[in-house]
């Protein structure tokens, strides 16, 4: 649930302000009573609402939860613009028009390499890799200094949607005493290189081709670089595929309004789905993470209107399990196999047929000793994941790294300096 504010000269500016799901408000209760657990929460936005007259806008780095779901539920305390590229402002309209701000938001949709005034920050949107369309790192210059801010990113060649990685605009960056770099630190305890999205079809294609029944594969909605790929997959293979849920439909519905999506593959109606022979199926389906109330749930217990499984049938998790998600995706995973169903998860197949779409330590050396920034500020993950980012940066020369917690005020200019609990920070409900 992302919020950041970058201050100068008396003005703040807002980038990305999301969510997460099925959380208490302390984040230290690791076993919440059902009624401490809460649908929908976001951070606390406190500090900026008594300061909204001073925020000169909001922008938004991509279109996942954690990054722009709050905006529908929070717009309306801060009232300011908001910046982003046109398949982020697709999703984000779409949340809007469930809400009375459909006609309220001010939205400004930019390009690739777009720089936007907003206030006294002067913002340009460049062009990275990760597991979403159009996602975008961001260049924050003022006369104090100048941030990259990478959001979430990885470095992939090849990733379906999309250009590849381009290092040229990063490299350049090491010339131009860049004063800060505010670096995803989400995979910094991994070593290596995180595997190429493109690399996941011939491990889909195996486990997808070998099956003598349906296939089920449940995987991230907003990842349409999976979904082209599951999508060429049928069509090689003789399957006709589906999407089970409504965030999935959605998703392909923006994908195509944007130009994302490849018209020659061809989708079947989900209530057609069942009336084909078995051999022929092959369903994409919401609940990678065991959410209740997901097609994946409603399938392992046989309620799920439009299909029904039987014993045999192969299910395939082409996704991770978010660090809190253990618990109701082993339960989901028993439940599948109680029925007879061939279970695959990710991290088990000898073939990926999932990829993170987040940096590992050799990406983020990779990165710090490209853009040579003056200070490291590690952000998203946790502590041990920040302290493993703010050592790479260390080891690659950055002669500065603050290591902080959510509430610290990072000075950079004019002489660098790590406030704590400067700000009182913490979570609101936003669904019961």
């Amino acid at each position: 649930m992302n919020l950041n504010l970058f201050g100068h000269a008396g003005q703040w500016l807002m980038v990305d302000c999301g969510i997460t799901f099925q959380e208490p408000l302390d984040p230290t209760n690791t076993q919440p009573s059902p009624s401490e657990v809460f649908d929908v929460v976001a951070a606390d936005p406190e500090f900026i609402v008594q300061h909204k007259e001073h925020l000169a806008g909001i922008v938004i780095t991509h279109a996942h939860e954690d990054h722009v779901g709050a905006i529908p539920y929070l717009w309306q305390r801060f009232q300011v613009p908001i910046y982003t590229t046109a398949f982020t402002a697709e999703v984000l309209r779409r949340k809007l028009a469930q809400t009375k701000l459909a006609d309220k938001v001010p939205i400004v949709v930019v390009n690739t390499g777009d720089t936007q005034r907003i206030g006294v920050f002067d913002v340009q949107w460049l062009a990275i890799t990760h597991s979403i369309p159009e996602p975008h790192g961001l260049m924050i210059k003022t006369p104090a200094g100048s941030i990259f801010h990478t959001a979430d990113w990885k470095i992939d060649t090849d990733p379906v949607v999309g250009k590849g990685f381009q290092s040229r605009p990063f490299k350049r960056m090491g010339e131009q005493n860049i004063t800060a770099m505010v670096c995803d630190s989400t995979n910094a305890l991994r070593p290596g290189h995180s595997i190429s999205e493109n690399a996941c079809y011939p491990g889909l294609k195996s486990l997808i081709e070998s099956a003598e029944g349906r296939v089920v594969v449940s995987c991230f909605s907003s990842n349409i670089a999976r979904l082209l790929t599951l999508g060429r997959i049928a069509k090689e293979t003789g399957r006709y595929m589906a999407l089970m849920g409504r965030s999935l439909q959605n998703m392909v519905s923006i994908a195509r309004v944007t130009g994302h999506w490849d018209e020659s593959i061809p989708l079947a109606e989900q209530r057609h789905i069942g009336f084909l022979p078995r051999n022929e199926i092959l369903a994409v389906a919401t609940g990678s993470q065991g959410e209740p109330r997901a097609a994946l749930q409603r399938l392992a217990n046989d309620s799920f209107r439009d299909l029904n499984l039987d014993k045999g049938d192969r299910i395939l998790f082409s996704s991770m399990i978010i660090p809190g998600n253990e618990e109701p995706i082993k339960n989901l995973v028993k439940a599948l196999k109680a029925r007879g169903f061939e279970v695959f998860q990710a991290h088990e197949t000898e073939l990926p047929i999932h990829a993170s779409g987040h940096p590992c330590q050799d990406e983020l050396r990779q990165l710090y000793s490209w853009v040579k920034p003056q200070i490291a500020i590690p952000v998203h993950g946790e502590a041990e994941h920040i302290a493993a980012s703010a050592a790479i940066a260390k080891e690659c020369g950055v002669p500065i790294q603050m290591a902080g917690l959510n509430g610290d005020l990072y000075v950079l200019a004019p002489e660098p300096e790590l406030r704590r609990n400067m700000v009182r920070t913490g979570r609101i409900p936003l669904v019961q």
